[in-house]
């Protein structure tokens, strides 16, 4: 109900903004809800402004208490770019018009982050050993359901390598954004947390606390790819190229690298929706294991979904050998 709610009121607004949104008089500027708003509002205004400025029109941030809220506003016009993680970016380019135009670029030049699973420094969890056999009787946060490194990485490369099911395996399991994770396991508030060392960094900037002191990282993710930045791809022409532009250049003066410094930026870099597929296989190689330990599911639709899956990763594998 809350959630009809929800879409409903952001149909409703999007009536309202998408003429002046699409005669380029106002850009909507989606931002995931790593953090809190106020937080991610103090770091991004500075380059929404300097945004607006460049385009010479006025481009205003858009927030939603979570990664569905920027994707629904996307998907109704009341959001024309927007930063997203990768997997909440699929969801934004199958289901809300959007199309990656570029990614960032870390404040140390890596090009991505990984995800980490985290508890209190003094705390008695010491390994993931220590997890994988007293899930039961542990508190858990989870990330945002959207989130790449909160969900889609842990949910594969941690979890699903273990055949584990977060939310039945532990005896608390709850859901929040990668500070509120970080800072829910450093007080333990709960036992373990999924955050990002993303989050970690940005916790050290602004604190000037060494988060080293006060948490243990029981699990480090691959790299993850860097977060894209979407627009919605029935924008004019003149101005995705514009927009591109703008961000492809941005971090160049000394000005804006203090401005993105708050960010953990170093700047950004053209890209395009093939940087997304990687997160693709590895969300289908997370269903096909589910539907392969599946008991309720008989041979033959068993064999149906796999096969389907199957097709899916190989057509996803063709994309990369043709990029290449």
């Amino acid at each position: 109900m809350l959630r009809r709610t929800f879409l409903a009121l952001i149909a409703t607004a999007a009536l309202s903004t998408t003429a002046h949104a699409q005669d380029g008089k106002t850009l909507n500027f989606g931002i995931i809800s790593t953090e809190s708003s106020t937080n991610l509002k103090s770091g991004w205004q500075p380059v929404i402004d300097d945004m607006s400025k460049a385009l010479g029109v006025e481009v205003k941030p858009f927030f939603a208490s979570d990664y569905a809220g920027i994707i629904e506003g996307m998907r109704f016009n009341k959001v024309q770019i927007a930063w997203y993680g990768n997997l909440s970016a699929i969801e934004a380019v199958d289901r809300a018009q959007g199309e990656v135009f570029a990614h960032v670029i870390a404040k140390d030049g890596s090009p991505g982050y990984w995800s980490v699973l985290v508890t209190a420094k003094d705390g008695p969890v010491k390994s993931v050993d220590d997890v994988l056999k007293n899930g039961k009787t542990m508190s858990y946060g989870a990330g945002d359901p959207n989130s790449t490194s909160g969900t889609a990485v842990p949910g594969y490369y941690l979890w699903g390598a273990n055949k584990i099911d977060p939310k039945t395996f532990f005896k608390n399991f709850r859901v929040a954004n990668h500070e509120t994770n970080l800072m829910s396991a450093m007080n333990k508030q709960v036992d373990v947390a999924i955050t990002n060392t993303e989050a970690i960094d940005r916790y050290r900037q602004n604190t000037g606390k060494n988060p080293d002191d006060q948490i243990r990282i029981l699990w480090k993710s691959p790299l993850i790819p860097a977060d894209p930045i979407v627009y919605r791809k029935d924008l004019p022409a003149d101005l995705k190229t514009r927009i591109q532009d703008f961000f492809a250049n941005y971090g160049k003066t000394e000005d804006q690298a203090k401005k993105l410094a708050v960010l953990q930026y170093k700047g950004f870099t053209k890209s395009d929706n093939g940087q997304l597929i990687p997160i693709r296989q590895i969300n289908l190689a997370g269903l096909r294991a589910k539907v392969e330990s599946d008991t309720t599911l008989s041979a033959e639709e068993k064999q149906k979904k796999i096969a389907d899956i199957d097709a899916k990763l190989a057509d996803l594998a063709k994309q990369v050998a043709s990029a290449k």
